[in-house]
């Protein structure tokens, strides 16, 4: 009779009551766990754009727990979104939300009104955003409507177009641009 432990070289640790898992997310043999596969998770959603890059600011705000959504991809959501700390933005969104963070990924969009401390975008923005802190626009990101920022990041080949205002929290100051493309 064959042994598996000479098959296939030393035995793994059988350290009772841990919880180790391996890169592939497999629970290690003798644990008292099942061999079943871990489920493993990006921090932005299973479709997200892999090699993109996350601002500090933004990814700080993520892990900082609080309530998370993400609208995964091919899913349609319509309505008033409450209670809600990060969006994450990969199918199409139409509502109204005050949160702390919003991420809309490259094949994502968004319409609707929104107010945030965060924005990330490299999908579609259509509406009123207000962003308290720092609005991101990546290449690939498209916002329009009227916008209110803190600071501005646009990376190049990013748009922005219609009613756009430096100052998120007020009308009277900042730099009115007219419509790009």
């Amino acid at each position: 009779m064959l042994r598996s432990e000479t098959l296939f070289g030393k035995r793994e640790n059988t350290t009772p009551n841990s919880a180790l898992t391996t890169a592939s997310g497999i629970v290690p043999a003798g644990t008292g766990m099942n061999k079943v596969p871990a489920q493993v998770t990006s921090p932005i959603g299973s479709n997200a754009v892999k090699n993109d890059p996350v601002p500090s600011s933004v990814s700080s705000a993520i892990n900082e727990g609080g309530s998370k959504l993400v609208v995964g991809l091919n899913i349609k959501l319509k309505g008033e979104i409450t209670d809600c700390d990060t969006l994450v933005v990969e199918g199409r969104v139409e509502a109204t939300i005050n949160a702390r963070v919003i991420q809309i990924s490259e094949r994502g969009a968004f319409k609707g009104s929104a107010e945030v401390d965060i924005a990330e975008i490299h999908g579609e923005y259509e509406g009123d955003l207000t962003v308290r802190q720092k609005l991101v626009i990546y290449s690939t990101g498209k916002v329009s409507g009227t916008v209110r920022y803190g600071k501005l990041v646009i990376e190049e080949g990013g748009q922005l177009a219609g009613d756009i205002q430096a100052g998120a929290t007020s009308v009277s100051k900042g730099l009115s641009v007219a419509k790009v493309g």
